[in-house]
């Protein structure tokens, strides 16, 4: 007789869990896909504004990726050859202490069109996905490892589950069913990032559409309406603050972020960013590992249970695909066995 097939969870809907799931349904096998958020994408997301009754995004969580591994790069052919991902060909400057262009760096780089969530939404097409289920417990068992949502509902036994949640949550739903993994998690430090999101009737005077900041409470400034497939107006601009001064500002309240992050992009960017039409911030609690690992993705085969996300790769979005690809890999194996 043959064994039944697995039944996968995957526990996230980031860009690693969704490659992980990709992978593995390519390979045959039924994933179910959870997580807390109205839509897929995690911190690739997209907010969607509405302007004269016209929607526009902002690219508020990650802004771009690179691509450097070959996996990725033959990916990436495929990706803009179906149009979900462009180049961005925008200025990338940085800026000195003054507010004044240092340097334009010419990397390449990829945006998902027309947000950076459409790489999120096209990894999950045919996928199982279920949005708005927060996970709040997996119980071991001897059919596998049961998930129990938030309102304490089972969602289902797997004979694998995939972690894909930010350090800290990841120790929350490990440290009773896969302790090796929760206490790899548990040296891994994961710093927040207040995102403020404005629009502005003029165009922003500046000579560039991106600009890294090494030094005040800001770390980053796009124009994310110079980016493919966006409505080019209003003009719409994301500032991102930097790891030290979100952690020191973490709970403020939002309106009280936003005013002081308008106020730090205008003295950052030595322009006038007066009147805005839309301004709001949004906290991202964990942003950016400060000590991510390299091992690509966690894994217990004892219990058939795995952590991935880019903090397991270096961080990076290429980081959080690949770790999906790489946990997708080892569970396959483990299958195959």
């Amino acid at each position: 007789m043959t064994s039944p097939k697995p039944r996968i969870a995957v526990v996230g809907a980031g860009l690693s869990g969704l490659t992980c799931a990709r992978e593995l349904t390519e390979l045959g096998h039924h994933v179910a896909v959870f997580d807390k958020g109205r839509g897929p994408g995690g911190r690739a997301s997209t907010r969607r504004v509405e302007f004269d009754g016209t929607p526009a995004g902002f690219d508020h969580g990650a802004q771009y990726f690179t691509v450097r591994d070959a996996l990725m790069r033959e990916r990436l052919d495929r990706w803009i050859e179906s149009g979900v991902v462009s180049k961005w060909d925008g200025r990338i400057a940085a800026l000195d202490a003054h507010g004044d262009v240092e340097s334009f760096s010419q990397k390449p780089r990829f945006v998902g069109n027309p947000g950076m969530s459409a790489l999120a939404q096209h990894f999950a097409r045919g996928i199982d996905v279920h949005c708005g289920v927060q996970v709040a417990r997996i119980e071991r068992s001897a059919g596998g490892s049961r998930l129990i949502d938030r309102e304490g509902n089972e969602r289902g036994t797997f004979t694998t589950v995939i972690v894909t949640a930010p350090p800290v949550q990841t120790v929350n739903l490990l440290a009773e069913v896969a302790p090796a993994i929760a206490n790899r998690a548990s040296a891994v430090e994961m710093k927040p990032c207040w995102a403020l999101m404005g629009a502005f009737d003029a165009p922003v005077d500046v000579p560039y559409d991106g600009a890294f900041i090494n030094h005040g409470p800001l770390s980053w400034v796009a124009r994310t309406s110079s980016k493919p497939g966006r409505r080019p107006s209003p003009d719409r601009w994301v500032f991102h603050a930097s790891p030290s001064w979100s952690e020191a500002n973490i709970e403020l309240d939002r309106d009280e972020a936003a005013t002081k992050l308008h106020a730090f992009a205008a003295e950052s960017m030595n322009v006038a960013l007066a009147d805005p039409i839309y301004l709001q911030a949004h906290r991202w609690r964990y942003a950016i590992a400060e000590n991510p690992l390299d091992e690509g993705a966690l894994y217990d085969p004892e219990v058939s249970i795995g952590a991935c996300g880019d903090w397991t790769s270096g961080n990076r979005v290429e980081g959080a695909m690949l770790s999906g690809v790489r946990i997708a890999q080892l569970i396959a194996d483990a299958i195959d066995r």
